[in-house]
């Protein structure tokens, strides 16, 4: 008896998630290093966190697969890309790819809708909060890195800005969560 309870797009829609998943932990952990190198400490910290965070996302969707019966098909993951230029351009790089995830999540979501696969459906609305939180972080330092001086930052705003990212907690409070007590 087929106990698969996932189509064959959908499946290879959350297998290709998967593998964007890693793909963003190799992002992370490639920025990571190269702003340890850079003796950015509290970044690279920060992005470290990061990059463990994306795994975990490739782990739940891995198991999703698994338990619709699903078949997982791990394929190769690609580089990282360059290393950043600057800090600036370093969060600029991941805001990039934080939207083209959210771009690739959306999809999967579409796409469940338009084949009333609401278990899938329901699985990654999930993942639409985490991306608008992830965007919305991205955001939030790349505002940080502007006040500092953008692409120009001097080295004490850069030092300012290392050592705030090492408290700066790994989720951002969202839009949806403010009220007027707590804005």
């Amino acid at each position: 008896m087929d106990t698969n309870r996932l189509s064959p797009a959908i499946a290879k829609a959350l297998n290709r998630q998967m593998t964007n998943e890693a793909h963003n932990a190799q992002i992370y952990l490639s920025y990571a290093s190269w702003a340890n190198e850079k003796g950015y400490d509290g970044i690279s910290n920060f992005l470290f966190r990061h990059a463990n965070e994306e795994r975990n996302h490739m782990m739940k969707i891995l198991e999703y697969i698994l338990k619709r019966g699903g078949k997982v098909v791990v394929t190769e993951i690609p580089g990282p890309g360059p290393d950043p230029s600057s800090v600036n351009d370093c969060f600029e790089k991941i805001f990039k790819s934080e939207v083209d995830n959210t771009t690739a999540i959306y999809e999967i979501v579409n796409m469940s809708m338009a084949e009333k696969d609401w278990a899938t459906w329901n699985f990654m609305q999930w993942f639409v909060k985490e991306q608008t939180e992830e965007e919305t972080l991205a955001m939030d330092l790349l505002s940080k890195i502007k006040i500092a001086g953008g692409a120009t930052a001097k080295d004490d705003a850069l030092y300012a800005l290392d050592t705030n990212l090492a408290k700066t907690p790994d989720d951002a409070t969202l839009a949806q969560d403010v009220t007027v007590e707590n804005p």
